[in-house]
């Protein structure tokens, strides 16, 4: 978004289009506006009303200037009204300090001469006495429907000006009395006097990086600090993670959603994601945790190959994404209200009956396990010469099941209904006959006898559970 008639320390924006069903702000410059706007408003009403009537397109080209924003703002009826928002100027010994702060910080100079304004300036100015974002009585509304506070058309022209700040945050200084091509040339005239004098300004008064500056200690150059060899302090403490997840927000807002947008939906969703969130927050931060790993990888038993590799170990499970079925399946075994069940077994293709083997499946081991329900795969030669040694060895002669392979990866013990399925990781999934239908009945062993074990101790209860 660019300012057109832009002439000295004004601009002037063109109207914006509608904002339904969007964020009105999206950066930290337009999000800390709105949160300083709504922080220190007199009228929670007069604001919920002017954000109706910004969303609806209503506010008009907004002209910026120091010390004004001023806009065309129309009623539903199409009455439209002169709206003026007068901000407090900085003074000239306010400006004199903010231009000293910034010439004092390197990060801040730099960003700024290259047209950025960083956060951090916000907080450096005020820890300096400096308020850039609207304190109580910092905005002051003037509007031709003559309310005496802030109304409607003032609140929806507040709230435009945050979209605008997403896009270009030097308007927030122009309001407080500089324009952008004014102020980088200040800065940069500030800068070069105090190279030019050696670290002092042009009065001869020291910098913030001087002898003088520091106390009186003596300065060291980058050349000598460099060839010492100076040790940089230790790092930060790792910062502790909250005991449970945050709340998502709450998506039940006056403004109707879009077509096909189900809120209560979305809310799931989020607090789905704080909980993963928070889950891998921890585990970053838990001592000697690891950044690889493949659950239930091989210890030394050995395994079958995969399709595409060498050795007799398979992975487990990749980091790779999961898949919109898969991720379906996860959120359903997570054991939300029957509704969202019911939407995830339709968008992923299934059955009720087929998401209730998957979710129980999924319970079991996750991804590995859900694709040894859905998936065959046919062990290569070397494979199968390891899963029948695997077989043989288990049991004793007269202990030994009788087993018949049925095809892929399974193998079906004769006269139970029970089964054993080989995943590609080398590890045994324990199965039970579920009316036609084969059930997951346990986690995954690496000891084919052990996973049948498992199998023949859930018995009919545990393959229909």
């Amino acid at each position: 978004m660019s300012g057109y008639g832009h002439e000295g320390d004004e601009r002037t924006f063109a109207a914006l289009p509608p904002a339904r069903g969007a964020a009105f702000a999206r950066t930290w410059w337009g999000l800390s506006w709105l949160k300083a706007l709504e922080d220190t408003a007199l009228d929670g009403q007069q604001l919920k009303a002017g954000r109706r009537h910004a969303r609806a397109g209503a506010v008009g080209a907004v002209s910026v200037r120091p010390g004004r924003i001023t806009a065309v703002v129309k009623d539903r009826d199409g009455t439209a009204y002169r709206s003026d928002v007068l901000v407090r100027e900085f003074s000239a010994e306010e400006w004199e300090r903010l231009l000293d702060l910034a010439v004092d910080s390197a990060g801040h100079i730099a960003a700024l001469l290259d047209r950025e304004m960083p956060p951090h300036l916000v907080e450096d100015a005020a820890a300096a006495g400096l308020e850039l974002l609207p304190g109580i009585g910092d905005l002051e509304p003037e509007c031709g429907c003559e309310a005496w506070d802030h109304c409607p058309h003032t609140s929806a022209l507040c709230y435009q000006v945050a979209r605008l700040l997403d896009e270009d945050p030097f308007v927030l200084l122009l309001m407080r009395g500089r324009g952008e091509r004014t102020l980088l040339d200040q800065l940069q005239a500030r800068s070069a006097s105090r190279a030019a004098h050696g670290g002092r300004g042009a009065d001869g008064a020291p910098g913030a990086d001087t002898a003088e500056g520091t106390g009186g200690m003596p300065g060291v150059s980058a050349e000598e600090a460099y060839a010492a060899g100076f040790l940089v302090p230790p790092l930060p403490a790792p910062p502790v993670a909250g005991d449970a997840p945050g709340r998502s927000p709450s998506l039940d807002t006056e403004t109707e959603p879009e077509p096909g947008v189900d809120p209560a939906a979305l809310e799931f969703l989020a607090s789905d994601a704080a909980v993963r969130a928070h889950r891998m927050l921890v585990e970053a931060l838990a001592d000697g945790a690891s950044a690889g790993g493949t659950p239930g990888g091989a210890s030394g038993h050995g395994g079958p190959t995969t399709r595409s590799t060498a050795s007799p170990v398979a992975a487990a499970t990749t980091a790779a994404a999961l898949t919109v079925a898969q991720d379906a399946v996860r959120l359903a075994a997570g054991s939300p209200v029957p509704w969202i069940t019911a939407r995830l077994t339709s968008g992923s293709g299934r059955t009720r009956a087929e998401m209730d083997f998957a979710t129980r499946a999924w319970r079991f081991g996750g991804a590995a396990a859900l694709a040894v329900l859905e998936e065959e795969w046919t062990p290569d030669a070397e494979a199968l010469v390891w899963a029948g040694n695997r077989l043989t060895e288990a049991w004793e002669d007269d202990e030994r099941p009788a087993l018949r392979r049925s095809g892929g990866a399974r193998w079906t013990v004769v006269g139970a209904e029970a089964q054993l399925r080989l995943g590609e990781d080398g590890r045994w999934w324990p199965y039970l006959k579920a009316g036609a239908r084969w059930s997951p009945a346990g986690p995954a062993d690496r000891d084919p006898a052990t996973a049948l074990a498992t199998a023949l101790a859930a018995g009919p209860t545990g393959a229909d559970g």
